[in-house]
């Protein structure tokens, strides 16, 4: 007889103040697909492929809900306060020695609007896993995103490299690093 499939370890709502962080829905898809589909933003991920293929949205959404899951990742919706149901992507992956690292992207039509840099204050300061220290790092053609960061606390540590999977190249990155009291 076959075993069913655990259920999903539920993973917080965090409130901030213009929107709510919560978990991924399937009903998700479309708007996700829409915004993670621009090469624009495609391009300063890792893990983004740019063109998009059929499918790679819902898989991924189905992945965030597996119990064996090995980040949480939570949309920024505004929904509630009258706002978009989805404006970007928040995630959290735990690592080794009471560590995370926080990834984000947020949709073209959000940018210059605040709304990274409180996804990422809610983050902190909700600090689901009870973080000693988090990092996080951006491409170097992404100074938006490091001033994200660093007006949140986060110490610049070091320049590296990433595979970015749209750019389909290793692209220069600043490392950053916050310590949580």
């Amino acid at each position: 007889m076959p075993v069913p499939p655990a259920p999903p370890v539920l993973q917080p709502e965090i409130a901030a103040e213009r929107f709510v962080l919560r978990p991924l829905r399937r009903s998700d898809a479309g708007l996700i697909a829409l915004y993670a589909g621009d090469e624009r933003v495609a391009r300063m991920t890792t893990s983004i492929p740019h063109p998009l293929p059929p499918g790679t949205i819902e898989a991924f959404i189905a992945r965030a809900g597996e119990a064996d899951r090995q980040d949480e990742v939570w949309v920024l919706d505004a929904s509630a306060h009258g706002g978009a149901e989805i404006m970007g992507l928040i995630s959290l992956e735990r690592l080794d020695r009471n560590q995370s690292e926080i990834g984000y992207w947020i949709a073209p039509p959000y940018w210059n609007t605040g709304h990274a840099s409180e996804a990422v204050r809610a983050l902190l300061e909700a600090n689901p896993y009870g973080s000693a220290t988090m990092f996080a790092s951006v491409f170097q053609d992404n100074p938006a995103s490091a001033r994200v960061l660093t007006n949140s606390g986060f110490e610049y540590i070091g320049d590296a490299e990433a595979f970015s999977v749209a750019r389909n190249a290793t692209v220069p990155t600043w490392t950053y690093l916050r310590r949580m009291s």
